[in-house]
C-alpha cells in the first residue's frame, strides 16, 4: 500500500467518510443559494472590481501583502512586489480583461512597479541572510511577468523592462538558493553562503516559477532546479505530511498532517509537475486538506503565527486553497468535479459580506486573500502550470 493510501485510511478511521468530514461554518450569505456557477462568476466579477479599488501607492500601482514583519518600519519591498504580482495575475486571467480598459490600466501600472522594483536596494540578492522576504518578490514577481508573457499581454512600452526584470528575478532566485541542501527559505539560520534548512512552503512556488521560466525559453540553471526538487522530495514523511523545515521524519507540532496540509498541496503538485510525484500523492494531499480544513479555519484572521496544537499560521489559509485548486486540476478528469464543488463550498463559507476574502487581521491583506480565492475559483479555466523536464507535459 502506498503512502497516500495509508494516509487516506488513517484519515477515514479518524474522521469518518470524507463526505461528512468538511464542517462548514455559518453561511454569511443568508437566504442565497450555495456556491453555484452563478455565485462563482459573480464572486469573480465582484472580486476584480474590489481589487482595482484596493490598488494603492504611487500611481496607484501596487497591492502590498501585509503581515507582521516590517523593514525600516515599513512593509518590505518583497511583500509589495509579491502581493502585486499575485493580484495582477488574477486581474489578467479573469474573464473580460481585453474589454476592460480600467483593469488593463491598473495592470500596466503594476507592470511598471514590478519591473522598476529591481532597482530597489532591498531587492538586491546579495544580502546577509536571516529572516528576509525579498525572495517572495522574486518568485511572484517572476510568475506574474511570465504569465503576462505566456498570454501575450505585456504592454509594448514595457516589453524590454519586463524581460530585464524576469532575468533579474531568475538570477536572484538562483543566487539565494540554499547551499548544499537546495531549495529556498525566507527564514535562513545564517548567512546566504552557509547551509540552512529549506522551507517547502517557499520552495514549491519558487520551483513552479522556474518551471514556467524554462518553458517560456528563459535560461535557467537546471542544477539549481534539480536540487530544489530533491529538497522538496526529501521533505516528505511516511505519514504523508510535508515538514515545516529540515527533512525526513523529524515530526514536530508544525509537521503533523493537520498543520501541514497547505504545504502538502503545494509540494505534491510541484513534485508531480517535476516528474517526481504521483496523482495518488496529490489526491492524498487534497483529501487531507478537506479532512483537516477546520484546523486551518480556526487560525483564519487570528493573531499570532505558528500556534499549537499544529503550528498553523493564518497565512497558510488562502495559500492552501489556491494550491488545493491547482492540485485538483492535476487529478484525472473524472475526479475533478466533486473536488471542485467541495473547494467552492469552503470558499463560499468564508467569503466576507463585502465579497472579499481575508485570512489576516490586516484590512489591506484582503487584496491577497481575494486574489488567491478568485484564482482558485477560476483554476479550471486557467492555462495549466508548466512542467519540468520529465514532468507532465500537460496538466490536463
Amino acid at each position: 500500500m502506498d503512502r497516500s493510501s495509508l494516509l487516506l485510511m488513517a484519515l477515514l478511521c479518524a474522521h469518518g467518510p470524507l463526505a461528512a468530514a468538511v464542517s462548514l461554518q455559518a453561511d454569511p450569505h443568508q437566504g442565497e443559494e450555495g456556491p453555484t456557477a452563478t455565485w462563482r462568476s459573480a464572486s469573480v466579477r465582484r472580486g476584480i472590481e474590489l481589487l482595482i479599488e484596493m490598488q494603492e501607492g504611487s500611481g496607484p500601482a501596487e497591492w502590498p501583502y501585509e503581515g507582521v514583519y516590517r523593514v525600516r518600519r515599513k512593509i518590505p519591498i518583497g511583500y509589495r512586489v509579491g502581493g502585486t504580482g499575485i493580484v495582477a495575475s488574477a486581474l489578467i486571467q479573469a474573464p473580460g480583461y481585453a474589454e476592460d480598459s480600467v483593469r488593463r490600466e491598473a495592470v500596466e501600472r503594476a507592470v511598471e512597479f514590478v519591473c522598476g522594483s529591481i532597482e530597489h536596494d532591498l531587492m538586491d540578492p546579495d544580502y546577509s541572510g536571516g529572516y528576509d522576504v525579498r525572495g517572495w518578490g522574486y518568485a511572484y514577481g517572476l510568475a506574474f511577468l511570465l504569465r503576462l508573457e505566456r498570454l501575450k499581454l505585456i504592454p509594448k512600452e514595457h516589453s524590454r523592462a519586463a524581460k530585464k526584470a524576469a532575468r533579474f528575478f531568475i538570477d536572484a532566485l538562483e543566487r539565494i538558493e540554499i547551499p548544499a541542501k537546495g531549495g529556498w527559505s525566507y527564514s535562513r539560520s545564517g548567512p546566504l553562503d552557509e547551509p540552512s534548512n529549506p522551507s517547502p512552503f517557499m520552495t514549491a512556488p519558487c520551483l513552479q516559477a522556474l518551471f514556467e521560466a524554462e518553458a517560456a525559453g528563459h535560461k535557467v540553471d537546471r542544477k539549481v532546479v534539480e536540487r530544489g526538487i530533491a529538497a522538496l522530495e526529501s521533505s516528505r514523511t511516511s505519514s504523508g505530511a510535508i515538514v515545516y523545515s529540515s527533512s525526513g521524519d523529524s515530526l514536530g507540532s508544525r509537521d503533523k498532517v493537520p498543520g501541514a496540509v497547505g504545504r502538502m498541496l503545494a509540494a505534491e503538485a510541484t513534485l508531480l509537475l517535476a516528474g517526481r510525484g504521483s496523482q495518488a500523492d496529490v489526491r492524498g494531499a487534497v483529501d487531507a486538506f478537506l479532512v483537516h480544513w477546520r484546523w486551518l479555519d480556526k487560525r483564519r484572521a487570528q493573531t499570532g503565527t505558528h500556534v499549537a496544537p499544529y503550528g498553523v499560521a493564518p497565512y497558510y489559509f488562502y495559500y492552501a486553497h489556491y494550491f488545493a485548486a491547482q492540485a485538483i486540476e492535476l487529478l484525472s478528469k473524472h475526479e475533478r468535479a466533486e473536488y471542485r464543488a467541495r473547494l467552492a463550498e469552503l470558499l463560499y463559507s468564508v467569503q466576507l459580506e463585502d465579497g472579499t476574502w481575508n485570512d489576516r487581521v490586516f484590512d489591506r491583506s484582503a487584496n491577497y486573500g481575494t486574489a488567491m480565492s478568485i484564482l482558485a475559483l477560476m483554476m479550471p479555466d486557467l492555462q495549466p502550470p508548466a512542467a519540468w523536464a520529465r514532468g507532465l507535459k500537460k496538466a490536463r
